[in-house]
C-alpha cells in the first residue's frame, strides 16, 4: 500500500506570514519520509469540519505548482477539483502544465463540487447537481481529448471547444492519471468505470460495498476492474505522542485487504512536524508490505 498526504488546512502558527516557508518544509519532509504523493483541497474558502469559512485558504493550482517546485518525486493532485470552478479547457492546460513543470508527476482528480456557499460567495459557476454531473462528464471527455491526438473542435450540450490544441502535450503517458472523487453509486462510480485511472472513496464502513458497485460497474462497460487505482480518503491521527500508530496500521492493513491501493491521509497536527517523522519511523515502512 502506497501513502498519500492531503493538506486541508493552513491555518497554521505564525500565520500567513510564513505559510510559504512551513508547506515548503512540509512538502520536502514528506517526501523524505515516503509519502507517494500529496494534495490540497479545490477550496477558495474552508470547510465547516475543518474551520471557520475566514480561516486560511489557498488556491488549489497555484498551491500544488508551488508543490512541484519544492518536490522531485512525488505525484501532485487536487482533492479533488470541483468541475464547475475552471473551463475544462483551461483546467486540462493547467493539469498539462504541472505535469510538465513537474518532470511528469501531475493527476488530475475530479469531482462533481458540493460547497455551494463558497462558490456563491465568490461568484463561480453552481448549477444544479444533475447538470454539474452532466458537466462532470463533460469535462472527462475534453480532457480525453486534449491528451490524445484529436485536436477538432467538441460540442456537448454545456461546453463549445473551437479547437482542443494542447501544446506542449503532458509527459505522463498516455496522460496525467485520471481520479475521480466520491462513492455515488449511480453516477461518480460509473464515471470512474469509463473514463477514470483510480477512484477515491471515502472511508467508511461502506467502503467494500461501494468497491462492489465499482465492480459492476466495471462489467457494465466492458472495463478492467483491476486497471483501476482503489485510493481512499482518511485522515491519520497518530497521537500527540504516537500512541495511536499501531492502531493506524491495523486500519490501514484492513483497508489494503479490501483492495485499497493508496491511503490519501489528512495527517493531524502536520504543522508540528513531528507526526510526519512519526509516519517515515512507524507507518510507511509498515504498510509497504501491504
Amino acid at each position: 500500500m502506497k501513502v498519500g498526504l492531503h493538506i486541508p488546512d493552513f491555518t497554521w502558527e505564525d500565520g500567513p506570514t510564513k505559510l510559504g516557508k512551513k508547506l515548503g518544509e512540509i512538502a520536502k519532509l514528506s517526501e523524505s519520509a515516503g509519502f507517494d504523493r500529496i494534495s490540497v483541497m479545490d477550496h477558495v474558502w474552508q470547510i465547516g469540519h475543518i474551520g471557520k469559512p475566514e480561516n486560511e485558504m489557498l488556491e488549489s493550482y497555484t498551491t500544488l505548482g508551488f508543490l512541484a517546485a519544492t518536490t522531485e518525486r512525488m505525484k501532485l493532485l487536487a482533492v479533488v477539483t470541483a468541475v464547475v470552478y475552471r473551463e475544462p479547457g483551461l483546467l486540462a492546460k493547467a493539469v498539462t502544465t504541472l505535469d510538465v513543470l513537474s518532470g511528469g508527476r501531475a493527476m488530475l482528480g475530479i469531482g462533481a463540487a458540493w460547497f455551494e456557499e463558497e462558490a456563491k460567495g465568490l461568484g463561480l459557476l453552481f448549477p444544479p447537481l444533475s447538470e454539474r454531473y452532466e458537466r462532470l462528464e463533460e469535462t472527462l471527455q475534453i480532457c480525453h481529448q486534449m491528451w490524445g491526438e484529436d485536436d477538432g473542435p467538441y460540442d456537448g450540450k454545456h461546453y463549445h471547444l473551437a479547437r482542443t490544441l494542447n501544446s506542449p502535450q503532458a509527459l505522463s503517458k498516455p496522460h496525467p492519471p485520471i481520479l475521480i472523487g466520491g462513492s455515488g453509486e449511480r453516477k461518480t462510480l460509473r464515471l470512474v468505470a469509463r473514463y477514470a485511472d483510480a477512484c477515491n472513496i471515502f472511508d467508511s464502513p461502506e467502503l467494500a460495498h461501494k468497491l462492489d458497485v465499482l465492480r459492476q460497474h466495471c462489467r457494465n462497460e466492458n472495463r478492467d476492474y483491476g486497471s483501476i487505482e482503489k485510493t481512499v480518503q482518511t485522515r491519520f491521527d497518530l497521537g500527540e505522542n504516537g500512541e495511536n500508530v499501531n492502531k493506524v496500521v491495523e486500519h490501514l492493513q484492513e483497508m489494503s485487504e479490501l483492495g485499497i491501493e493508496v491511503a490519501h491521509g489528512t495527517l493531524l497536527r502536520v504543522g508540528t512536524i513531528r507526526p510526519i517523522e512519526l509516519m517515515a519511523e512507524k507507518v510507511i515502512p509498515a504498510v509497504a508490505s501491504f
